[in-house]
């Protein structure tokens, strides 16, 4: 090949190198405390029916829905990986799952066609998955139902029209900054990011004070075995309670000379020479402030090889315990709460309140991480007494702006109402049925809030 061809294909020019998307270094305006960016025209790269923001278990579950409903659906994702918590947070213990039908049901499913999901003594499949098949699983499902995806993308801004429909979305990548536009959006990043940049307004932490739960950054361990480490563990097999294990493995933690920030640290069997563990809280931040998370997971990471080489100091059983890994995403579970057609409140789940318009039964209880070390660092008793209740798709949709939906914890209710509904398992049934009512909209060139339920 001709040097001038191959510099041609390369972006690069004779006088040196060319790449017109990046060049973005312009002189700025300065004025105290700020600077002024120059404007600038951003492309429209492409045109689908619906946009889903997050691919974490509802992300995912949108966008496999969508996709299989004959929607032209793009899902868009900051990390390098599907799954959200599951993969990039690596929690790969999965809450609330049991009644669920669909595509929660079709992910477990295929987790164990690849030898990924746990299996007890007894031959009992658990709520367990190996999170790098989960990855895997994920992709292909996508991809199957003709998903375009976008990692390593971050969503940064919305557009809405004169009317206040939601029509473009903007996103910062190496590709540069990018926008997209869609008939129906669908907000998944667990923290309301879009729906907030589209002007939605949103609750956030406990009425009156804000607190919300801590953040706990999730690790998996190898070289314990576990027919060695039973007592520290509970075993699907077992009738007995979580509160044994909890309480010994902390006081074999603090054996080793260091008390875990979470009151009731768990492992959970992945295989019986991998666990993952859960011990860590941080207290008072916020999953909205970049400050915040990354000091967050810095403590938390210290904190757990702290715990680890306390238990290994030990000898014994602990004596070849390792870190595998810690997770790229430390785990937050509360952001915005996005205002909804309707809001899942404390009073729904006492009454075990049903709806015309269910799209999700919750079966989880209340589970409120202390968020007050002072007073508790375990769990925050419950103010009332949850039953199963549903989840109606007025609380997917949003109030404040048009052809926008909301999936996974993002979506609209109260603190404790949050506190039960935030888990994996309601996630991907709230995102399928996300995906479903958007590619209806979409088909039928209508608002989400206007479109029949499917069954």
């Amino acid at each position: 090949m001709k040097r001038r061809n191959f510099l041609k294909l390369a972006g690069i020019g004779t006088s040196g190198i060319v790449a017109p998307q990046l060049s973005r270094a312009e002189t700025l305006v300065v004025k105290p405390g700020f600077v002024q960016e120059v404007a600038r025209e951003i492309p429209v790269v492409e045109e689908f029916d619906v946009i889903v923001c997050g691919a974490g278990p509802a992300g995912v579950a949108a966008a496999i829905a969508a996709g299989r409903s004959g929607a032209k659906t793009l899902l868009i994702e900051v990390c390098g990986c599907l799954g959200g918590i599951w993969t990039a947070g690596i929690l790969s213990y999965i809450l609330d799952y049991a009644n669920k039908k669909g595509l929660m049901q079709e992910i477990f499913a295929g987790i164990e066609k690849l030898n990924g999901r746990t299996v007890t003594k007894s031959g009992k499949p658990t709520n367990t998955c190996d999170v790098e098949i989960m990855k895997v699983l994920l992709e292909d499902m996508c991809t199957a139902a003709g998903v375009q995806i976008l990692l390593h993308t971050r969503v940064c801004a919305a557009l809405k029209n004169v009317s206040g429909r939601v029509e473009h979305v903007i996103t910062e990548s190496k590709s540069g900054r990018e926008a997209f536009r869609a008939k129906l959006f669908i907000d998944c990043t667990g923290d309301g990011d879009l729906a907030a940049y589209a002007g939605c307004g949103f609750d956030m932490g406990q009425a009156g004070t804000g607190n919300t739960q801590p953040m706990s950054l999730i690790a998996l361990l190898m070289g314990i075995s576990a027919g060695d480490i039973g007592e520290f563990y509970r075993s699907e097999d077992s009738a007995a309670s979580w509160a044994s294990p909890k309480d010994k493995l902390k006081a074999e933690m603090e054996r080793g000379g260091h008390s875990p920030s979470y009151g009731k640290p768990s492992l959970f069997r992945v295989y019986d020479d991998l666990f993952m563990l859960m011990a860590n809280h941080e207290y008072g931040v916020k999953g909205t402030s970049v400050r915040d998370i990354t000091n967050a997971t810095i403590r938390a990471r210290k904190e757990l090889h702290n715990l680890i080489n306390g238990l290994r100091s030990l000898g014994g059983i602990w004596k070849n315990l390792r870190i595998v890994a810690t997770a790229e995403q430390i785990g937050v579970r509360e952001g915005r709460r996005i205002h909804g057609m309707y809001t899942v409140t404390q009073n729904d789940l006492a009454e075990g309140k049903t709806h015309e318009d269910a799209v999700c039964r919750a079966t989880f209880g209340i589970d409120v991480h202390s968020t007050d070390p002072k007073k508790e660092k375990g769990i925050e008793k419950a103010p009332v007494k949850a039953k199963p209740y549903d989840i109606p798709i007025r609380a997917l949709i949003a109030r404040d702006v048009g052809g926008l939906m909301m999936a996974g914890r993002c979506i609209s209710g109260d603190f404790i109402a949050h506190s039960s509904y935030r888990v994996t398992g309601n996630s991907v049934a709230l995102g399928e049925a996300a995906g479903k009512v958007a590619a209806l909209a979409a088909k039928n060139n209508c608002l989400p809030q206007n479109v029949k339920i499917p069954t």
